[in-house]
């Protein structure tokens, strides 16, 4: 898998930004089959950062209706990268 198709999106509410600002925690929306190591090599690169921890959470759909229809939001991936100590914020949340 290349390391640009690991990373899906930023994730930004209140618990990832309040995590950022006081733990140096960010939180992606990563692939599916993605592992630990590939995570933290993945934002090591992209962001040119050095990366203490990751922690991944498998994220459940929810069950959305229509009507009388039922249908399913899809599985995802979600991983709390830990900064190490005395790294930048990465620049990708400073503008917002």
């Amino acid at each position: 898998m290349r390391v640009q198709e690991i990373i899906r999106r930023p994730l930004i509410t209140e618990k990832s930004t309040e995590q950022r600002e006081e733990k140096n925690v960010v939180a992606f929306e990563v692939a599916r089959d993605a592992n630990k190591i590939q995570v933290k090599r993945a934002v090591e690169t992209q962001f040119k950062v050095k990366v203490a921890e990751v922690r991944i959470a498998n994220c459940h759909g929810k069950v959305r209706r229509q009507g009388r229809h039922v249908g399913r939001r899809p599985d995802w991936k979600k991983a709390y990268v830990r900064l190490a100590e005395g790294e930048k914020p990465i620049e990708l949340f400073e503008g917002m």
